[in-house]
């Protein structure tokens, strides 16, 4: 069998495992023992057939064809070679190693003196986008200025509706009107300190470490921003005017639930779930339904382990507690409602003498953002009640 036949078979076997996962998932329901079975042999054979692919492509690359593989891909080569020169430079610099006039690489320099290389910046926005999920499921826009998104604000004067209609009669028209939003940016700031004796040490991979510590700060930063907002800055989901209030602040009930959720349109509930703290998520584990079954379950097949009337949860210690009045703790909807701006420009500063007498060097890197909803029919929010 040849590699395309190979690669086609797999593709076949992966479109099964898809769609016993959709079927489920339609069914808001965990998969049957059949299907797991079914699941799990198709799993299998997508692994032997991985194992047979990477035998073909392993034996032509030890195939003695390597001028001719440099000549059919010299763009690739010199790709690979220049982002190995900005991580080097960049390593260079964290470690204070001085600059050479032959230096191949151009480090970008901002006004306030910051390096940063391209390579750098992508691979610490990447790894953003992979920490923090709201994040990654916004709509996000990487621009500079000013952003304006308009939307369609059926609720002004109402929605377009048709009537039936007689001939050489007038009739009466109805339609909303274009809003918009204006998305801005907000400074953040993220500082990690790196100790001089890792530094020193050459086996030690610095920039790596900066790039994991920044993302991670930058993540954390944009989840509290975007599910709490702050006054006078990012909005977030602080604006949503759609929620529940519930009955008791330290209690939530499964008719609340169905009530949050049921705020969500039918034409939004594909993509949409759960948001909240994990000690709430606690309290929901050990609501039933009426027939004894718990409400919220485990579930392989779900995003982040578990499900709760149909549809996955992700918890944020961001979100506040169950037990503190007028608190909104439980997000629920489809986060494209949501518009993200974040500038392309993500800038690190290197200060070596800040922290001398630490024995460390500080890093700073700076974001700009902004965030508001677009679609408040998308996100629903339970609001704790007053008292």
């Amino acid at each position: 069998m040849s590699l395309k036949e190979l690669l086609e078979k797999r593709a076949a076997k992966q479109a099964d495992m898809k769609a016993i996962l959709d079927m489920a998932k339609k069914e808001t329901r965990s998969l049957t023992e059949e299907e797991n079975t079914r699941f799990s042999e198709l799993e299998k054979e997508i692994r032997d057939l991985d194992a047979t692919i990477n035998a073909i492509q392993t034996a032509r690359e030890l195939e003695l064809e390597a001028p001719k593989a440099e000549e059919d891909a010299p763009e690739q080569r010199e790709t690979r070679t220049q982002e190995q020169r900005e991580y080097d430079a960049f390593d260079a610099y964290i470690r204070g190693v001085v600059e050479t006039r032959d230096d191949p690489v151009n480090m970008t320099k901002a006004a306030n003196g910051a390096v940063i290389p391209a390579s750098i910046a992508n691979k610490i926005i990447e790894k953003v986008v992979e920490i923090c999920p709201i994040y990654h499921d916004a709509d996000r826009y990487n621009v500079k200025g000013t952003l304006t998104i308009p939307y369609y604000d059926e609720t002004t004067q109402g929605d377009i509706e048709m009537v039936y209609a007689n001939e050489f009669e007038d009739g009466l028209s109805t339609s909303g009107k274009f809003a918009s939003i204006s998305l801005t940016g907000f400074l953040g700031r993220a500082i990690c300190d790196v100790s001089k004796s890792l530094i020193n040490n050459s086996q030690f991979d610095v920039v790596n470490f900066v790039v994991n510590r920044m993302a991670l700060s930058a993540a954390k930063f944009l989840e509290k921003e975007l599910i709490n907002g702050t006054a006078d800055k990012i909005d977030g989901l602080s604006t949503l005017a759609a929620s529940v209030t519930t009955a008791d602040k330290t209690k939530i009930t499964p008719d609340e639930l169905i009530e949050l959720q049921d705020s969500v349109p039918d034409a939004y509930q594909g993509d949409a779930y759960w948001i909240m703290n994990r000690k709430t998520r606690t309290a929901i584990r050990k609501l039933k339904k009426a027939d004894g079954e718990y409400l919220l379950n485990k579930d392989m097949n779900s995003r982040w382990g578990y499900t709760l009337l149909g549809k996955d949860v992700y918890t944020s210690n961001n979100v506040p507690e169950l037990g503190t009045a007028s608190k909104a703790v439980v997000f629920y909807g489809d986060m494209k409602g949501l518009a993200v701006k974040v500038s392309e420009d993500i800038t690190i500063d290197v200060l070596r003498e800040v922290k001398a007498r630490q024995h460390a060097v500080e890093v700073l890197g700076f974001v700009e953002a902004d965030a508001k909803v677009q679609n408040a029919e998308m996100i629903a929010k339970m609001v704790t009640a007053a008292s």
